[in-house]
């Protein structure tokens, strides 16, 4: 309100309004499980999710290092950000690294079908 009034205009200063929707299933959750990690990729990939990803272990390592995101901490990392999060809420879809891994791998080698 306080930009809206300041510069005399309306509406909404961002993109546009937030939208949420309550995660009904296990499915949902892992999907955005996934979507919330793979997300810093946009930065160095802008349009991975349309054209695919040619080198999956440079992205790998981005995500490995990118420091704003909790994608360490459940590879297992020691950082003090850890300490934010309560693991014991979220289920325990990942319970080994491996798993972690292998589910955030499926999504970076999915290639959406382009229309005909």
């Amino acid at each position: 309100m306080y930009y809206n009034n300041k510069y005399e205009r309306t509406g909404t200063l961002f993109e546009g309004k937030f939208k949420s929707e309550h995660a009904k299933d296990d499915r949902y959750l892992k999907y955005l499980f996934s979507y919330i990690h793979l997300n810093p990729m946009k930065l160095v990939i802008p349009n991975w999710k349309k054209e695919g990803i040619k080198n999956k272990l440079r992205v790998l390592k981005f995500l490995e290092h990118y420091p704003f995101s909790s994608y360490q901490d459940y590879l297992g990392y020691n950082r003090k950000q850890r300490k934010a999060i309560n693991f014991k809420v979220f289920p325990n879809y990942f319970s080994m690294k491996s798993l972690f891994e292998d589910e955030l791998f499926d999504w970076l080698n999915y290639k959406q079908a382009r229309p005909v």
